[in-house]
Parts: structure tokens; C-alpha cells; sequence
């Protein structure tokens, strides 16, 4: 499939998909015309990577998360120096600060939602 198609599946503008084979992110071959052309792994890949990077990972932190599962899938032990796994580490820390954060900022806003009467208005999923 062409850039576009992968675009229009995963939701992910076609600029950005650049930018994660630019980052060594995303890879694609190249037809004979050199369109990028992906396959159906690189729909679940391209989603992947956007998750990671929306968690708050850096490119370079998700570049390392996805070499870490693709070591797993293979089922080969990750390498990973002891460098690498204090980076995992501090990276975890600020991922467990920033999801106590937005913990406090949901529970506040359906508070006010409850006080306001209006906790009908909180969808199921979010009021778990």
C-alpha cells in the first residue's frame, strides 16, 4: 500500500509517517517509481508508534521500546546494557508521574461534573 492508504487506515498524516521512517521509526520499501510502499505489519507498526510517542516516549525512547519487543517476538532474550535500562527506568518514572497527574486531573473534572449535577454526562469508560 502507498502512503496515503497507510494514512487513511491508521489515521496518521502522511507528513508524520515521513518523519517516523526519518527516525528509523517505521521502515518501507520503495517500488520501482519510488513510492513508499507498506504492508499490513506497518498498520499496526505506524499505530504502535504513535501510542508510544503519545504516552509521552521520545522517538529515541520508542525507537528502543519497539527493538525491545521485536528482540521478545523473536524470542531471543533482550540485550539491553545496564545504560540503557536506567534510561527504561527513569523514562518509567516519568511515566507513572505523568499518569498520577492525569489520575488527579480526571478525578477532578468528573467532581466538579458530580457537584454540578451533571455526572450523567461522564461516558462509562471514563469514569473507570
Amino acid at each position: 500500500m502507498k502512503i496515503g492508504e497507510l494514512a487513511d487506515r491508521t489515521g496518521i498524516p502522511t507528513r508524520m509517517l515521513r518523519y517516523y521512517e526519518q527516525q528509523g521509526l517505521l521502515e518501507s520499501e520503495r517500488s520501482t517509481n519510488g513510492y513508499r510502499a507498506y504492508t499490513e505489519a506497518d498498520v499496526e507498526r505506524a499505530s504502535r508508534v504513535r501510542g508510544l510517542i503519545q504516552s509521552g516516549l521520545s522517538t529515541r525512547m520508542t525507537r528502543v521500546v519497539l527493538d525491545l519487543e521485536r528482540q521478545c517476538a523473536l524470542a531471543a532474550p533482550p540485550v539491553c546494557s545496564r545504560a540503557l535500562a536506567e534510561e527504561l527506568a527513569d523514562e518509567l518514572e516519568a511515566l507513572e508521574s505523568r499518569l498520577a497527574c492525569l489520575t488527579k486531573s480526571r478525578d477532578a473534572v468528573a467532581e466538579y461534573l458530580h457537584r454540578t449535577r451533571n455526572g450523567d454526562l461522564i461516558r462509562q469508560n471514563a469514569a473507570a
